[in-house]
């Protein structure tokens, strides 16, 4: 190789060296707020599942509709990220979620997948997978009105009885140099699914390491007006918190990952 294309190849590589520090010194920024907010959100998940831990003891909890099984499709929420960068980020959630058909025997046909993130949602569409909604993940900020959107699009399709379960597939994150992907069932919303749900929610280290996600035993409640109005007003905004839950995670893991990769 002659010298003036070593030397090329030299201010190239140091170019690309500054780029990436630059996206380092960004992600880091970014990955701070979100674990703040990912970590600061996780008391509040954990008790208002715990709530419903408690009530899901009596035998009106098992009349809702909403908790009750259903034949039909598997509504899949899958969070990935708009950009790449992340490591094996994205393709870790996507192998979780073919991990999970191939395990539940779910063919592709019996499949309806609301896709948060451009990776994700490219990759089921270009396999044939029926892609319902593709929404961008780009803005750091998760809002109500982003959770009541899916929310409420499951929550519509489970009452017309077009899926009988839903599932939300993302990175949960563990800490700055570990996420891990997780499958949870969050239609419909039984005992053992909210207990599933409270033990994923693993208190942090130090300054929340006070935040404990334990459930106690069921405690005898008197419910007014009635348990039918409660449990209608209840059982969706727990399935907001789940998918709220699952936004933030997934954003805290993707600013960490991406700045690891860099």
């Amino acid at each position: 190789m002659a010298l003036k294309h070593i030397k090329l190849k030299i201010q190239s590589v140091k170019k690309t060296s500054t780029v990436t520090r630059a996206m380092e010194a960004v992600s880091a920024v970014k990955m701070r707020k979100a674990q703040e907010r990912a970590l600061g959100g996780r008391a509040y998940a954990a008790a208002a599942l715990t709530i419903l831990e408690k009530l899901s003891g009596t035998m009106d909890l098992k009349s809702s509709p909403l908790s009750s099984e259903r034949a039909g499709k598997t509504a899949v929420v899958v969070v990935t990220s708009d950009k790449g960068l992340a490591g094996a980020l994205n393709s870790a959630v996507v192998r979780a979620a073919e991990a999970q058909f191939a395990e539940r025997g779910i063919s592709k046909d019996s499949v309806i997948v609301i896709a948060i993130g451009r990776r994700g949602g490219d990759y089921f569409s270009s396999r044939g997978y029926d892609v319902l909604e593709k929404h961008e993940n780009l803005a750091d900020s998760v809002t109500e009105a982003d959770v009541r959107r899916i929310s409420g699009k499951l929550l519509d399709m489970h009452a017309s009885g077009e899926i009988g379960r839903a599932l939300v597939i993302y990175q949960n994150f563990l800490s700055t140099f570990e996420q891990k992907p997780v499958v949870r069932e969050i239609v419909p919303i039984r005992q053992e699914t909210i207990k599933e749900l409270v033990r994923g929610i693993a208190p942090a280290k130090g300054r929340y390491s006070g935040t404990s996600a334990d459930v106690t035993a069921p405690a005898s409640y008197t419910i007014e007006p009635d348990p039918e109005a409660v449990f209608a007003e209840l059982l969706p905004r727990l399935l907001n918190i789940a998918v709220f839950h699952a936004l933030l995670e997934a954003k805290a893991s993707e600013h960490s990952a991406r700045m690891v990769a860099m």
